[in-house]
């Protein structure tokens, strides 16, 4: 029963804590999945994400229902999927109840802007570690380059974009292999 408890409360955390999404809640995850917790290795984690990406719904809540499925089955995923969830949706009522208040205090603005900015270095953060991890040689640099540039510079959909990146790594790995024999 202690598990469930823990699972809720890990990724509670993880909600109240992180502004900004699934993405800005990847050094977190990190942390406290993977390395205090030993729930998931740094490879599954991303596996998630990638997963994430070409499903439905919210990163932080589909990372969250694997983890949690993954440790105790169906209802583990349900558990850790109210956690993450939960701290936004106190938040959005209490925020909702007093947003026509606060709205225009330029203490607020402020205060909203910093976070953003503070989510932006966390995000780059994560990109950077991310991109050391996964990126091992010129045909990851090549693919790295490309998604980038349509994933930024059109409208091309992720799930497209995240599709294609799989093939063509299927793709430069057997020809680089058929190349080196």
């Amino acid at each position: 029963m202690m598990i469930y408890f823990e699972l809720f409360w890990v990724w509670f955390k993880m909600g109240l804590f992180t502004f900004g999404g699934g993405y800005a809640m990847l050094p977190m995850i990190e942390r406290e999945v993977v390395e205090k917790r030993k729930w998931a290795t740094e490879e599954e984690i991303m596996d998630y994400y990638a997963i994430g990406q070409c499903t439905p719904g919210i990163i932080a809540v589909n990372t969250a229902t694997f983890v949690g499925y993954q440790k105790k089955g169906v209802l583990g995923g349900i558990v850790a999927t109210l956690g993450v969830v939960s701290p936004s949706i106190i938040i959005i009522s209490i925020i909702a109840s007093f947003i026509a208040n606060f709205n225009e205090l330029v203490i607020v603005q402020n205060a909203l802007a910093g976070v953003r900015i503070g989510v932006c270095v966390l995000m780059t953060a994560s990109l950077l570690k991310l991109t050391q991890k996964n990126i091992q040689d010129k045909f990851g640099y090549i693919i790295f380059v490309v998604m980038f540039y349509f994933a930024y510079f059109t409208n091309v959909s992720t799930v497209y974009l995240v599709i294609l990146a799989g093939l063509s790594g299927v793709f430069a790995k057997r020809f680089w292999t058929f190349k080196k024999e």
